[in-house]
């Protein structure tokens, strides 16, 4: 299917052909369109709409449990983060990968980081 974003559009205010670029908020990016004459911005609604998605599960705060896996421990991680992420790689075809990074933020505080690019720019500040 064609996306309407990767034909020409023209501004409805001073007609004049709108460029492309990218909007990156949150590390979410949000393809977008603008024109240089009057400043109006259009953004993609598909974008738009996961955006939202996104903060709303980014302020959503979810209750697990803690368990105990043999010598480790465990925590399940909710259906609706899993099944966001999946979503998002397969529309901007990335790879869901198994492996993820657990690191110690500060005091009772720890991240999980799941995609490559995320891994890669901190593996310049932590190893």
């Amino acid at each position: 299917m064609t996306d309407i974003f990767d034909n020409q559009i023209i501004c409805n205010d001073c007609n004049r052909r709108m460029e492309k670029f990218v909007l990156k908020r949150n590390g979410f990016k949000i393809r977008a369109l603008r024109c240089k004459e009057c400043g109006k911005r259009i953004y993609h609604p598909l974008d738009e709409a996961r955006y939202k998605q996104f903060n709303d599960i980014k302020n959503k705060l979810f209750k697990v449990k803690l368990r105990t896996v043999g010598n480790s421990w465990a925590i399940s991680i909710p259906k609706e983060i899993i099944d966001f992420i999946h979503e998002q790689e397969r529309h901007f075809d990335a790879h869901f990968n198994a492996m993820v990074r657990l690191c110690m933020e500060e005091m009772g505080k720890l991240s999980l980081i799941f995609d490559e690019k995320t891994r890669k720019k901190e593996n310049g500040t932590r190893n």
